[in-house]
């Protein structure tokens, strides 16, 4: 097992960035707006014009940076991908106080960032109780998003990203760990299950778990299960969410998936433009949740300030289309490798529980009446709620880290 050389990093965005930030925010055009348009085009205009002007003259990045800095500990490291370069890496990293606590990689999606972590990062720590595990976690800024290295070769998809997150864990001390993800951190988790799954990576969560209608030949079981039990009124819903995703939601996907360098330069040179394209995001993929006009100019000022620039981070959907990684068929699972999945009602891809057993070896599956897209950042309590039920005493995923059970006092695990 290689061993890296973790460097702290302490987020400081020069002067220079951010008077250029202001001067490019008080050029800005605003395009018209339909009467009574409201969200049926977009992000409406009123919303742009009040965040852009608080990103001015009203919000202080100073004060989140310092906050940032205080909340999470951060570090760099050089990682050596095969057959492609050597990129720096961002990461946050917190051990918990209980020695043999679990090694638990999370990783972030689009558009998010490491900042995801953040709320669920002291909670996962804790000092284990009678009935919850404890975690070490790690959190790593993916190539091309916050303060990671872009990638500057093609081919950068998700068995890269898989790498990076893997040798990551290794380098830092655990052979042995178990991943969590949603978004993009869902593709690269099930990547690094079908790569390292077995003898490095023992288990995994997501909170946007993928599914296939269950077929006769492939699964007969689940197939005739599926066919004798109705959809739960559950799950019509999820079913509608989904078809609501593909219909009016997916139009990002498709530009980011083909000409990720044409949008890339709109979003590199206009503050307003990424705001706008982040924005929309945010209140559309989550569950009314309350966001403060900071919380989403942090957000954002973490594509506008990241190593890579924004357009960095839209290359992975070039990738990942070019190679198949959004098929479904290609992120099957081997059942040494247990999966577990929380469902929150407006996730993007909200399918029947039938569907996502076709997959994996689901072993845990946590239902939530509240919640959306981002639950790391909306529902932390639910999710690491979750991800403590899987591995708890007594779950089929207890002990899956040799002598990792996540509990003081020598709780042993599975042989």
């Amino acid at each position: 097992m290689s061993t890296i050389s973790p460097v702290p990093f302490t987020l400081s965005i020069s002067d220079h960035a951010l008077a250029s930030l202001n001067s490019k925010l008080s050029t800005v055009q605003f395009p018209n707006e339909l009467s009574d348009a409201g969200w049926e085009y977009g992000a409406p205009l009123a919303d742009i014009k009040r965040l852009a002007a608080h990103w001015q003259d009203g919000y202080d990045w100073r004060k989140h940076e310092r906050d940032i800095n205080a909340s999470l500990p951060q570090f760099t490291a050089d990682i050596s991908v095969e057959g492609l370069e050597r990129l720096n890496i961002h990461f946050v990293h917190k051990r918990s106080a209980v020695e043999s606590a679990i090694p638990l990689l999370f990783v972030h999606g689009w558009p998010g960032s490491f900042l995801e972590v953040a709320k669920i990062l002291p909670l996962l720590t804790a000092p284990s109780s009678e009935k919850d595990p404890s975690f070490h976690v790690v959190a790593f800024s993916l190539p091309g998003y916050g303060f990671s290295e872009a990638p500057k070769t093609k081919g950068f998809a998700a068995v890269q990203y898989a790498e990076v997150g893997h040798k990551l864990m290794q380098g830092l001390g655990y052979e042995e760990y178990v991943t969590q993800g949603g978004d993009w951190g869902y593709i690269i988790t099930r990547k690094i299950a079908q790569i390292y799954g077995g003898r490095y990576c023992k288990a995994s969560h997501t909170n946007m778990p993928f599914g296939l209608r269950p077929q006769l030949l492939t699964n007969p079981f689940l197939y005739l299960k599926h066919l004798l039990t109705p959809y739960t009124a559950t799950e019509k819903a999820g079913l509608a969410r989904f078809a609501w995703f593909r219909e009016r939601g997916s139009g990002y996907a498709a530009l980011q998936s083909t000409q990720p360098q044409t949008v890339g330069y709109s979003l590199n040179d206009s503050p307003v433009g990424l705001l706008a394209w982040i924005y929309e995001k945010l209140v559309t993929w989550t569950d009314g949740y309350p966001w403060t006009d900071d919380e989403i100019i942090t957000w954002v000022s973490i594509y506008w300030f990241s190593r890579g620039g924004p357009a960095a981070s839209l290359r992975i959907y070039y990738e990942a289309a070019r190679t198949g990684a959004w098929d479904p068929s290609a992120q099957i699972v081997p059942r040494h490798v247990p999966i577990g999945i929380s469902l929150f009602p407006k996730e993007l891809f909200v399918l029947p529980k039938a569907w996502v057993h076709t997959l994996a070896n689901v072993v845990f599956i946590g239902e939530h009446t509240k919640g959306g897209h981002f639950a790391a950042y909306e529902r932390p309590q639910e999710l690491v709620g979750d991800v403590r039920a899987m591995f708890r005493k007594g779950a089929m995923a207890f002990g899956v880290v040799p002598g990792k059970t996540g509990y003081r006092n020598g709780v042993r695990g599975k042989l």
